[in-house]
């Protein structure tokens, strides 16, 4: 039934099993933990066991490339990180899935982290220069998986308006796009002028938002081996689907009756089952904006039984 697809249902946002939840919550716990053993403001250096740094890798420390993910520099730090991972998160969990966001959240802190620990090794090359000091030390952060899914939620909707605060006081709207066009465009900056934009890892933004346009793009529709998760037939080809016009009747067949006025199951047969076809084949961000509103439509007609 359609109420059962991901997309369709009431309340999809569920706090008591949102994996958005569970990951806020492990980065409280991390924090607390660190300030606990090291003192406020916590304390990170290139031999930290927890922390990332491209002589830890050497080293064979691969588990720091998870733990970094979970490590913070100071409360603000924290807040900041926290703030958008639960903004966008919600969103893109919704639309995910709750596993499939973990797959993209850690894949993109990962990549990031690989893309500023082998930041870190090129400053070796390039020693006492202002790029190199910028890449040496040890990195700590959520921020590549929150621009990660900074930019999941982009690509997923593109058009959404968004307020944010500048300095937490201005108030910019903008859409998505272009919140990911600026987001990649001051990582880029960063990574050429690191002294301006201070203790940034702007390799590691740069690795995280790549790896949530890449997912979106390309890899939300992969078959991942986890229970319960929808799979994609293997060996399979993409099928094309077409879906009839819901605007006009073609000449000869008679006046269209409106939508409103279908009977509930005629309405799904007719106006929602091609776009739920279309989904299967080729995901939700394939849909056109007046494919969106026959959906919601589909969702007030459904709650109203």
């Amino acid at each position: 039934m359609i109420e059962d697809r991901y997309y369709m249902r009431e309340s999809p946002f569920d706090s008591r099993r949102s994996a958005t939840v569970l990951v806020l919550v492990a980065n409280v716990v991390a924090f607390v933990f660190e300030c606990a053993r090291s003192g406020y403001p916590p304390h990170f250096s290139s031999g930290d066991y927890l922390a990332l740094s491209w002589a830890g890798l050497r080293h064979g420390y691969l588990w720091q490339l998870v733990t970094f993910q979970f490590m913070h520099a100071g409360l603000l730090h924290l807040i900041f990180n926290c703030w958008a991972i639960y903004a966008f998160g919600r969103e893109v969990e919704i639309t995910l899935g709750n596993k499939r966001f973990l797959v993209l959240y850690f894949a993109s802190g990962i990549i990031g982290g690989l893309f500023q620990a082998f930041a870190g090794g090129l400053a070796e090359i390039f020693p006492g220069s202002s790029w190199a000091l910028s890449f040496s030390g040890p990195t700590v952060g959520a921020s590549a998986g929150a621009l990660g899914l900074v930019a999941a939620f982009a690509m997923l909707f593109p058009e959404r308006s968004l307020t944010l605060l500048v300095f937490f006081i201005i108030p910019v709207s903008l859409r998505a796009k272009f919140l990911l066009l600026f987001s990649g465009l001051y990582t880029l900056f960063g990574l050429m002028f690191p002294a301006s934009t201070g203790a940034v890892a702007n390799a590691a933004h740069l690795g995280g938002l790549l790896v949530g346009i890449f997912f979106i793009r390309y890899a939300m529709h992969w078959n991942i081996h986890w229970p319960n998760l929808r799979r994609r037939q293997r060996n399979t080809p993409r099928r094309l689907v077409k879906v009839s016009s819901t605007n006009f009747a073609r000449w000869g067949r008679g006046k269209t009756v409106a939508e409103s006025e279908l009977p509930a199951d005629e309405f799904l047969s007719r106006k929602v089952d091609p776009i739920l076809d279309k989904i299967s084949a080729h995901g939700i961000q394939s849909l056109t904006e007046q494919e969106r509103r026959v959906l919601e439509a589909a969702r007030e007609r459904i709650g109203k039984r």
